[in-house]
């Protein structure tokens, strides 16, 4: 499940499945789209484009995986969310894969299943050298978008620390592979952190925050240089993890709780807490993480929907894996357009408010592009990111700002986390 591990049991956050939302936006656009937004400006354009334009989370590698779709395709009918023509459409310099595996589906085989995941993205970058490279520092990315042929850097993060399966070997493999920040938890709690998803689920085992492996395993990321990812976290493990990293943490895809009630998202004090750490929150475009009134909506639909849902897995049980996935995919779709899509404001609003609360050092763009069945009016693809740009633009940001939120935030933390790792690194008479 995509953003609750138990959704039977909390029916008021809403639950997508992750598998079944790639296959989604491969299938098709919502059909609640909105009429074409209007041009963006001359001036907010040319603003984007000399921005180096940083999204932290994309899941795009499970449409690589489980449909074998070739990102350097452009999909008919605008199909999907990101792919090569539209990366460069919407000037998208640098993208993190997310490298997701299903807990329950792969229990005992997580690791396994996300070595399949990373080896659809490195596939990717083998097929198109051209247009995209395997970036593993700060200074890939801007490499990659220097000179006239400008490629994408591509980046991978694990969502969800169960994928080590409780081994910091497996956590310095994935780094060795190219793996640069890791989600503490998924929806799910494991073994050693507490995660938003199930908080409240009495039948499951809680640690109040983060084990001492759970801490073991935060200092061996700033060891290494891999981003501490705090998206999906418990409130209690979110704290534990500040009180134990040394380095800057990133939330790869979070919004803010002020606005949108919800448990995934970050309140203002959690937001002054990353900014205190000098890290930076990466807005989340999920409908709704970013609108209280889709939110409530579509939460109110989950009974329903659910027996729904689980009527196609029924149905299409014993069909082959790409006819189920599509199967529950289009149903899944159906359902999340019956509630209407938010304005591309509420995005805004979110970038807004943390701009405002943190800082604006502290926010930046973590999409779910690929990872989700509805976003704003007009966001989508990446190529729709010029209308963020032009949107703050509008609320009065100036181009060093906007360069900021866009990826220069990003990037300064990334920066800064490999700083800490060479300080680690070094033999203790020269350690400061």
């Amino acid at each position: 499940m995509k953003e609750c591990a138990h959704p039977s049991r909390r029916p008021e956050v809403p639950c997508v499945n992750r598998s079944v939302l790639a296959a989604l936006v491969v299938l098709g656009t919502s059909p609640s789209l909105a009429a074409e937004p209007a041009p963006v400006s001359a001036k907010a354009r040319a603003i984007h484009d000399s921005a180096l334009i940083i999204d932290t989370h994309v899941d795009t590698p499970l449409r690589m995986l489980n449909e074998g779709f070739d990102v350097g395709s452009k999909p008919p009918n605008g199909q999907g969310h990101l792919d090569l023509t539209r990366a460069r459409e919407g000037n998208l310099g640098a993208a993190f894969f997310s490298i997701w595996v299903e807990p329950k589906e792969y229990a005992g085989r997580y690791t396994h299943q996300a070595l399949r995941i990373i080896d659809s993205v490195h596939t990717a970058v083998e097929r198109h050298p051209d247009q995209m490279v395997l970036a593993l520092s700060s200074k890939d990315i801007v490499a990659a978008r220097s000179g006239k042929q400008k490629k994408l850097a591509t980046l991978l993060g694990v969502e969800g620390g169960h994928a080590i399966q409780n081994d910091l070997g497996v956590l310095r493999d994935f780094y060795r592979l190219g793996v640069r920040y890791m989600t503490l938890t998924w929806s799910n709690t494991n073994e050693w952190a507490d995660s938003s998803g199930d908080i409240t689920d009495t039948t499951v085992k809680h640690h109040d925050g983060l084990t001492d492996f759970g801490r073991d395993v935060v200092r061996e990321m700033n060891r290494l240089g891999m981003l501490v990812d705090v998206s999906h976290v418990s409130d209690k493990t979110f704290f534990d993890t500040l009180k134990v990293t040394r380095a800057p943490v990133i939330a790869s895809h979070s919004s803010a709780r002020a606005l949108t009630d919800h448990p995934r998202n970050m309140t203002d004090e959690m937001l002054k807490a990353v900014a205190a750490n000098r890290g930076v929150v990466m807005v989340n475009f999920f409908s709704a993480f970013v609108d209280d009134d889709y939110r409530k909506a579509y939460a109110a639909m989950s009974a329903e929907r659910g027996a729904a849902l689980a009527a196609v897995e029924a149905k299409h049980k014993n069909s082959d894996p790409v006819t189920r996935f599509r199967a529950q995919s289009q149903a899944g779709w159906e359902w999340a357009a019956k509630v209407p899509r938010p304005p591309l404001k509420a995005v805004i609003d979110h970038i807004d408010h943390i701009a405002k609360v943190a800082g604006v050092d502290h926010v930046g763009l973590g999409s779910d592009f690929d990872g989700i069945n509805s976003a704003p009016q007009g966001l989508d693809s990446v190529a729709d990111l010029p209308r963020i740009t032009e949107a703050l633009l509008a609320r009065g940001y100036t181009r060093e700002q906007l360069h900021k939120i866009l990826g220069g935030n990003l990037l300064r933390v990334f920066r800064d986390a490999e700083a800490v790792s060479r300080e680690l690194r070094s033999p203790p008479s020269v350690q400061r």
